[in-house]
Parts: C-alpha cells; sequence; structure tokens
C-alpha cells in the first residue's frame, strides 16, 4: 500500500499515512481540525536489469570513444577563425 504525505492549511502539521488506492484521500487535520493538503515530492525510483547504467550501452572495442576524439579534433580545427584581411582603401 502507498504511503502518502499530508500537510494541514492551517497548523501546518505534517504527517504520512498508509492508505489503499481505493481509500479516499484525508480532508481534515487530526491536530486542529482543519484542511489537509496532500503533499506531493520526488519519489525515489530504481531502475533494474541491462540498458539503465552508463557501461550497457558501450561498445566493448571502444571504437566509440576514438569517434569522439576524431570528431574533437576535427571541430577544434575548422572553429579557427579566419584571418583578418585589410580593409580596402579608396
Amino acid at each position: 500500500m502507498p504511503t502518502y504525505a499530508y500537510a494541514c492549511t492551517r497548523c501546518r502539521h505534517q504527517f504520512d499515512a498508509v492508505q489503499s488506492f481505493s481509500d479516499a484521500a484525508l480532508t481534515v487535520c487530526p491536530e486542529c481540525g482543519g484542511a489537509l493538503r496532500k503533499q506531493y515530492g520526488s519519489i525515489g525510483v530504481t531502475f533494474n536489469g541491462s540498458g539503465f547504467y552508463r557501461t550497457d550501452s558501450r561498445s566493448g572495442s571502444g571504437a566509440k570513444s576514438e569517434s569522439s576524439a576524431s570528431s574533437k579534433t576535427e571541430s577544434s580545427t575548422s572553429a579557427k577563425p579566419a584571418p583578418a584581411t585589410a580593409p580596402a582603401s579608396s
């Protein structure tokens, strides 16, 4: 069963409640009787299996790293600015 986080809009009391998917959301604060609001936060997700790790997509021969190194060399040579030309005199 999932755990939901609630916070009171009046007294700012925060708590967690374990509820079924079919249960209605809580609406009354147990501390002061004020209105509750469901809190949404980041969820810790773990991906297991092949394809989820950085090393899974790499080729075994290292050809990918060589091709990226050669493209970096080419791009650095083509990124040089053109030589400046002298202004034409009239």
